[in-house]
């Protein structure tokens, strides 16, 4: 079945943005149990900036508590969300403080602000599909490294 397949049942609008202001809570909180709970069981988690793609629930607990390391004092402020559908955007900004660049660099130990937006889908009243969008060039000029730095290793190559 197609990851971004349409789910059976449309969320209204309310219960959308509760789902994801929650999952944003608990982000920002590093809260892993908290948000494998939001997502579905066979949830996909993509992150085009750092190359990352998750489907399932031990591959989420993987990618998010990569990510947690990346990022240890994350967090994201939402600004606005609105909805076509079944499928739900959110923007505002994150920051963080990278603990590391791909690699090896040492980030210059700064935190970073950038804006972000999120595309999100859902299924049994969880999150089905998000797809998390930031500049991560902004963020690798502001800890003082090139781009490169935070290339994807599988792009690297």
């Amino acid at each position: 079945m197609n990851a971004i397949a349409k789910s059976t049942k449309t969320l209204s609008l309310q219960r959308m943005k509760a789902i994801v202001s929650e999952l944003a809570a608990v982000k920002s909180r590093q809260d892993l149990e908290g948000a494998l709970a939001i997502y579905h069981p066979e949830g996909v988690l993509l992150s085009p900036p750092l190359g990352s793609r998750a489907q399932g629930r031990a591959e989420l607990r993987n990618s998010l508590t990569a990510f947690f390391r990346f990022a240890p004092d994350y967090s994201v402020d939402l600004h606005g969300q609105a909805a076509d559908g079944d499928t739900l955007c959110a923007w505002g900004e994150i920051r963080f403080t990278p603990a590391y660049s791909f690699r090896g660099d040492k980030p210059n130990g700064k935190p970073s602000r950038t804006p972000v937006f999120i595309l999100f889908r859902f299924r049994d009243d969880q999150v089905f599909w998000e797809s998390f969008h930031f500049d991560l060039a902004d963020v690798a000029r502001q800890v003082g490294l090139p781009a490169e730095a935070f290339q994807p290793r599988e792009q690297a190559r």
